[in-house]
């Protein structure tokens, strides 16, 4: 049976659209199959379908798709509507009607929103008024983040989307869940028992979620000064990389029953201390000797601006696998090196058989889950010196994806396939925005941010977070491995 699919995406023009959106939509069409398509790009800006036949095209070349790809995608009708005036989303709603009528196309429809939060009511009022969300065939709503900026607009945005659509056709879209080295974190665990027997409080002391990025708020800052670290990276992608850690084995492998694993992690976190929490924010300074403007001096910024640009957090998962063990979350701006990785430190040998005296109590087994860049994972184990010596060091076990693994999907590319194919797996469900708003709620309005210099791991008090073994977070180059005793 042959899969046709209309496509409407509501900010068609906008950067996201141009440099990920159309081209991994490209990609998807091709990959799954599908027979026969039509793309409507929806803007404020008048423009005829020709000028947006051209954006599209030029998307896909920057994007590097080959010739045959960009003419197969292109084979589809393309159509441009603009909306705003009194009746433009009925008219809209006509156009997609009168294309699927001439090209036969079954009336399956992905509506994208990759708007900003203060159109999404107007948007989803829209399309309830064109009746794009009554199609003949299945109808799949794609929400971009972020998903409200606090508990109250989560929950007011949800009310909006559940007034025209079941949870069921919601697709809250969070790119980082689309990376292969993340989905890959459900295999690593539940697939491999060797793991999955020590996944838990007593084999594992500590556990430390770090997305750390080089650049700054250069060119965004004006956005970022609304959101900060808070809410663009820790109420979002780290968070979900701490739900796919800390989650229970689902009874299934299916959506439904994975995601409610992660909402429980999200209900099993202890309410956060304050003292638990470091926000720091970037000051000038020099990296490999290029001059870097202060975070307060980037155009957009107000000069009083206490916006946080880095967040460390100390966590724990009152449940019975977790109970006790920290769980150190971190993520800034203009820090030492653009990565991210999870840090699992196991619990040291109860007793110093091998190593002297002094040395006690030893080292420990160290895993590292490296997501980007350089994927990876590496484990740190004891060897003995080679003589007559009792001496111990460590070496690394490392396996690199990319010598294993032929070339992954990006992510929105893997998303947006399973948009087509209905897969809700690695989309975020309701009741998970709202639990983690809840969460970091209390946060927020943190008003406190730490000077650190740019080029650095942070603020130095952040350190202060970390109370298990080394005392301190790991490098952004990755854990290295101790000196012999």
């Amino acid at each position: 049976m042959s899969l046709t699919v209309t496509f409407v995406i509501f900010g068609a023009t906008g950067s996201l659209a141009r440099t990920k959106l159309l081209p991994s939509l490209a990609r998807a069409v091709i990959d799954s199959g599908v027979s026969d398509h039509c793309v409507v790009g929806v803007g404020t800006t008048h423009r005829s379908n020709q000028d947006f036949g051209q954006i599209v095209r030029r998307s896909l070349e920057n994007a590097g798709l080959d010739s045959t790809c960009v003419e197969r995608f292109l084979d589809g009708t393309i159509a441009y509507h603009a909306v705003g005036d009194p009746g433009s989303f009925a008219t809209l709603g006509d156009l997609v009607r009168s294309i699927e009528s001439k090209t036969d196309l079954s009336g399956n429809r992905v509506l994208y929103l990759a708007v900003p939060p203060s159109k999404l009511d107007v948007t989803v009022g829209g399309i309830a008024e064109s009746g794009l969300d009554e199609g003949t065939g299945w109808t799949r709503l794609v929400v971009e983040k972020p998903f409200g900026i606090d508990l109250a607009t989560a929950t007011a945005s949800n009310r909006t989307i559940h007034g025209v659509f079941s949870e069921d056709d919601v697709y809250r879209i969070d790119h980082y869940l689309g990376k292969e080295t993340v989905r890959n974190l459900l295999v690593f665990r539940f697939a491999n028992a060797l793991f999955e027997h020590t996944w838990n409080r007593g084999q594992i002391e500590s556990i430390e979620i770090t997305v750390a990025e080089s650049a700054g708020a250069k060119g965004r800052a004006a956005y970022y000064d609304e959101s900060g670290a808070v809410r663009d990276m820790l109420q979002n992608h780290l968070t979900q990389l701490l739900t796919l850690v800390a989650m229970e084995p689902p009874v299934a492998m299916t959506a439904d029953a994975i995601r409610t694993e992660k909402v429980k992690v999200l209900q099993s976190l202890r309410p956060i201390d304050p003292n638990d929490v470091v926000v720091g924010q970037y000051g000038s300074g020099t990296v490999n000797d290029a001059s870097i403007d202060a975070y307060l001096e980037e155009p957009g910024v107000a000069d009083s601006s206490t916006t946080p640009t880095f967040v460390a957090v100390r966590l724990f998962v009152d449940n019975w696998r977790w109970q006790g063990v920290p769980f150190y979350l971190r993520t800034g701006k203009m820090m030492s090196a653009r990565t991210t990785q999870i840090i699992v430190r196991y619990s040291r040998p109860p007793v110093c058989l091998v190593h002297a005296p002094d040395a006690c109590p030893g080292h420990q087994n160290i895993l590292m889950l490296r997501l980007q860049p350089d994927e990876r994972f590496e484990l740190l184990i004891d060897v003995k010196e080679p003589g007559d010596t009792l001496e111990v060091r460590q070496i690394p076990l490392t396996v690199r994806y990319d010598d294993i693994l032929s070339e992954a999907p990006d992510a929105y590319q893997t998303l947006l396939t399973d948009v087509i194919m209905g897969d809700q797996t690695l989309f975020v469900r309701s009741d998970e925005v709202e639990a983690s708003w809840q969460m970091y709620e209390p946060i927020l309005g943190r008003k406190d941010p730490a000077i650190y210099d740019p080029g650095t791991d942070g603020p130095r008090i952040a350190d202060e977070l970390v109370t298990t073994f080394p005392a301190a977070w790991t490098s952004l180059a990755g854990p290295q491995p101790e000196s012999p005793n």
